[in-house]
């Protein structure tokens, strides 16, 4: 088991900037913490490449260990309010759709305080049906369940009416589901032998029931797992049949003045805000990122994007494994010094018998550059895969990637430590997808001395390769280019992609794509890029949305009706089905994906073009290139990329090379398939290949790539000496070179 491990406030700092560090040890009394730069961060023994530097820093140093508590578990807090404190008769009611009713008690609507039994809990209980309960402030209780399991994925208005004349407490739970489905409506009405003690001093919860969190701050207990939508509270015991047209009323104070709070989750959607649409202002706040723009009990099927219906669109699906920020205490701060060179960092926490390595970017200060090229980080792509649990969440795991599924052990904690959340290719408890990812907890694959060696680790074989070479380079991430697009990019002649940048925003596709037009030159050292569009938020720091719509590798469906996010209304999926393919930005795009076997590449006859003779400088005519490398021996691999004039490759593209030796198991992506059949894969289909492009832009600039996530795992064959890297290394040269490319006649 895992000893340690942490998380930093930030990804992207720059000098003065100030970062914590978080830090929990599961046994260690002390640990030792301390700076290093990331060379190359791939530590398999057989190749004997893996390099960091350690840094002196102010914190390095010794400290006590301790263990900090993560509580997951998404829901929506609202302040105490004397408006509930003065309840005498009261209805409260939902509408409710459920995800796992089996599991037990979840908290649906409650102010409910433990320790003095007072206020109330509208929940589903043990049996999985509705019920309520009731305190009378001095421990005694009461609680009326209709003790009748609800429809699971199915919609219910949840009521729960206490008429303090006739000290009775009402549970209903009305079906509306599919016509030929069995009903699950079901009522129960029990006696209350005293008047309830509505005084809480708890906040009103939504999806949970209030609780002290381990540290002792406001918190909450038993989460539901499930849609909410419209919920209500209103100052009369209403009937069944009164309670049931209120539900339906869109704006319920307007008809029954004594409504005291009425919840509209369809206002300000891509927010932390929840509305009460009444005259009360009763608003509240949503912790632990639950999902938004869902469907909602009225959704008609007539429209797909919630902004053009948003009262269909009501609804708030809660998830008992959502997470944000992990709140942990800061155990040290560290302000970048102003003459700490831009790269990849890493906080080296280390116990007796354990490590970790919780990992950072510096990037010059803003407005300034250290060298004429960047290489961007993917720190958005890592943010997706971060805490992937695919591989042991789906049965069929090792028969798509070729192997046999072995359990690192930073992949057992995972397993102990489910509150750190899923990534957005796993499912949440509830067995909907998931679609929020955040770097605001610790997260594995992150970091060096990671396996299997993906993302940030291929990406260090670049780094590493650099290094060997005595190239300058800056570090910048997708987040700062997500912030502040073009301006980024313009001071620098040359911007490095690293080996798998899949998940793009819309500020950041603008900004490569406005950099690239006014003379910018790209190195796309990568395959897989530029695939999926997800989104960012102000309003939560550290997040990605994302909703896989309809096509591409999915190891999830979306939910119909639900391929619009919520963050800025943008319709998600592939950047391909927006005719916004990644061939127009970078000449090639995803074709295929295979684990097992990586190939080579053959030069073209337009290798030899005078244009692209710089490219070859010193690789013999006939030579194979990259017929090695980390990645199953190969240079073209795992995901590839082909050029396709259809999907926007330029027509004065040179395809300078094509990659040959895949194998059966190197299968076509489904963007890519208009009809199943046999010859789908890498020894049948020639379209099954990775092409290495290039071709001019307007106004100087040039675009360079090689259509493969296994190239730079190449890079190091041989000290760093083989013709990868020599390729790699012409490129960078006349790149960085200020004479202007020239676009082709005609």
């Amino acid at each position: 088991m895992k000893k340690i491990t942490g998380y930093t406030s930030d990804w992207s700092v720059m000098p003065g900037d100030t970062l914590d560090v978080m830090v929990s040890t599961y046994g260690p009394g002390r640990y030792r913490a301390d700076l290093v730069r990331v060379i190359c961060g791939n530590d398999d023994p057989d190749m004997d490449i893996y390099r960091e530097e350690e840094i002196s820093a102010p914190f390095a140093g010794e400290y006590p260990g301790r263990e900090q508590i993560t509580v997951s578990g998404s829901y929506v807090t609202i302040p105490s309010s004397t408006l509930l404190a003065d309840l005498d008769s009261f209805t409260v009611q939902a509408w409710v759709f459920p995800t796992t009713p089996e599991k037990g008690a979840q908290g649906l609507i409650s102010n409910w305080d433990e320790a003095t039994a007072s206020g109330f809990v509208l929940m589903i209980d043990d049996s999985g049906g509705a019920a309520m309960r009731l305190g009378d402030g001095k421990g005694g209780t009461v609680e009326v369940s209709v003790d009748k399991p609800l429809a699971k994925r199915r919609w219910h208005l949840v009521s729960a009416a206490y008429d303090a004349e006739a000290s009775t407490l009402t549970v209903t739970q009305d079906f509306i589901g599919p016509q030929f489905e069995v009903s699950t409506t079901a009522t129960a009405t029990g006696s209350v032998g005293f008047t309830p003690a509505m005084g809480s001093t708890q906040p009103l919860i939504m999806a949970a029931i209030p609780a002290t969190h381990p540290t002792g701050r406001p918190g909450a207990s038993h989460p539901f797992n499930g849609k909410l939508d419209r919920p209500r509270i209103v100052g009369s015991a209403l009937s069944v049949a009164d309670s049931a047209t209120l539900g339906w009323d869109a704006l319920p104070f307007e008809r029954d003045t004594s409504v005291i709070a009425a919840w509209d989750f369809s206002r300000e959607i891509g927010s932390t805000t929840v509305i009460d649409a009444s005259p009360n202002g009763l608003h509240g706040q949503l912790v632990n990122l639950p999902s938004r723009a869902c469907k909602g009990f009225n959704w008609s099927g007539a429209e797909q994007n919630w902004q053009n219906t948003p009262q269909e669109y009501g609804a708030i699906h809660f998830h008992d494994d959502d997470l944000y920020d992990a709140e942990w205490d800061t155990d040290f701060s560290y302000e970048i010094p102003a003459d700490l060179r831009s790269g990849v960092y890493a906080v080296r926490l280390r116990t007796d018998d354990d490590e970790w390595y919780v990992t950072f970017y510096v990037r010059p200060k803003r407005g300034t550059t250290t060298a004429k090229i960047a290489f961007l980080a993917s720190t958005v792509t890592y943010m997706a895969y971060s805490n992937i649990q695919w591989s042991w969440q789906e049965h069929f795991g090792e028969v798509a990637e070729c192997y046999w599924t072995t359990m690192e052990p930073a992949e057992v904690f995972l397993q102990e430590h489910p509150e750190f959340g899923p990534s957005t290719y796993d499912y949440h408890s509830d067995g909907s997808g998931v679609r929020y990812a955040s770097r605001l907890r610790p997260v594995h694959q992150v970091g060096p001395k990671t396996a299997p060696v993906w993302n940030i680790n291929n990406d260090t074989h670049i780094l590493g390769w650099m290094e060997d070479k005595g190239i300058e380079y800056d570090v910048i991430t997708d987040e700062d280019l997500h912030n502040e697009g073009v301006g980024l990019l313009e001071p620098y002649s040359t911007v490095i992609t690293g080996a798998h940048p899949e998940y793009y925003t819309t500020p950041m596709w603008d900004g490569l794509r406005t950099y690239l037009a006014r003379g910018g030159r790209m190195a796309y050292l990568g395959g897989n890029g530029f695939i999926w569009r997800c989104a960012m938020t102000d309003a939560m720091p550290g997040v990605i949305e994302l909703r896989r719509s309809e096509d591409g590798i999915r190891y999830r469906d979306e939910e119909p009706g639900e391929y619009y996010m919520e963050f800025n209304g943008e319709y998600g999926g592939l950047w391909r089905r927006l005719g916004m393919a990644p061939q127009a930005l970078c000449g090639v795009g995803t074709v295929a994906v295979g684990f097992d076997v990586s190939g080579y590449y053959i030069r073209n006859e337009a290798s030899f073009d005078a244009r692209a003779k710089f490219i070859f400088e010193g690789i013999g005519d006939d030579e194979v290139i990259g017929d090695f490398g980390y990645f199953a021996g190969g240079s073209s691999g795992v995901e590839i990329d082909a050029a396709d004039a259809k999907l926007g490759t330029p027509p004065h593209t040179l395809i300078l090379a094509t990659s040959e030796g895949h194998s059966a198991n190197t299968m076509m992506v489904p963007d890519e398939i208009g009809l199943n059949h046999a010859a789908l894969d890498g020894i049948q289909n020639p379209e099954v290949r990775a092409d290495m492009t290039f071709f001019e832009t307007p106004n100087g600039g040039a675009v360079f790539s090689v259509g493969s996530i296994a190239w730079p795992g190449s890079l190091p064959h041989n000290g760093y000496d083989n013709n990868v890297s020599r390729i790699c290394e012409n490129v960078l040269h006349r790149f960085v070179d200020d004479t202007p490319f020239t676009m082709p006649d005609g």
